[in-house]
């Protein structure tokens, strides 16, 4: 990892930042009663919120901001899914 100036643990933390976001707004949709829709909605627009910050404040990390587009495009799929079909929830 030394060719990104980038330490392991801090490429270990920039992994563990979304996740924690994501595991956040699953804890308090399931609080305070979210319909699943919104709260996968939410999780898509936090995952393009960390891929647009990894792609300007952060170097090199170009693969992580693509992997957290793709897991927006499936959470906003699957909110439409969701949001379409409330009672066939595929998870």
């Amino acid at each position: 990892m030394s060719h990104l100036n980038v330490d392991v643990v801090d490429f270990l933390l920039l992994t563990i930042y979304p996740v924690a976001g994501l595991f956040l707004v699953e804890m308090a949709s399931r609080a305070i009663k979210l319909k699943n829709w919104i709260k996968l909605t939410l999780q898509a627009i936090l995952s393009i919120g960390f891929a647009i910050a990894y792609l300007t404040l952060i170097t090199a990390h170009w693969l992580t901001a693509l992997v957290l587009f793709a897991l927006a495009a499936a959470l906003f799929y699957q909110a439409r899914l969701s949001k379409l079909k409330p009672g066939r929830s595929l998870y």
